[in-house]
């Protein structure tokens, strides 16, 4: 590898951002449980995939997220793309089932600038 792609390489680790939410029954809202930059993200995104967690990508609901604090719930400002964004996983869960039997393709993901911009 190059010195300039080691650079844009480390640029890109530095870069990437991830936010981890969990909802437990009881709980107002999903609370940030794990949020990071760079190698730290990675981390994140790796332990998620290695558990069967659903990674959704959208820096602009990661910059919204990173700014909630750890162990806290989201603000309501977000409910209701973090609900589309559920409400949408859930679709896909109960779908795959019926994938598997039909062969028919999942629906593709709402994209976080159309959540964004309906709040």
């Amino acid at each position: 590898m190059t010195d300039i792609g080691a650079r844009k390489q480390h640029q890109q680790h530095q870069q990437q951002r991830a936010v981890a939410l969990a909802y437990q029954d009881g709980d107002g809202a999903p609370k940030v449980v794990a949020k990071g930059k760079g190698l730290l993200a990675e981390r994140i995104i790796e332990r998620a995939q290695e558990a069967g967690v659903f990674v959704h990508e959208s820096r602009e609901l990661v910059a919204l997220l990173m700014e909630v604090d750890l162990d806290r719930q989201i603000p309501p400002a977000l409910y209701r793309v973090i609900a589309e964004l559920l409400a949408w996983l859930y679709h896909i869960e109960s779908s795959q089932v019926s994938t598997q039997v039909s062969g028919a393709p999942a629906p593709s993901a709402p994209g976080a600038a159309n959540l964004l911009e309906s709040s």
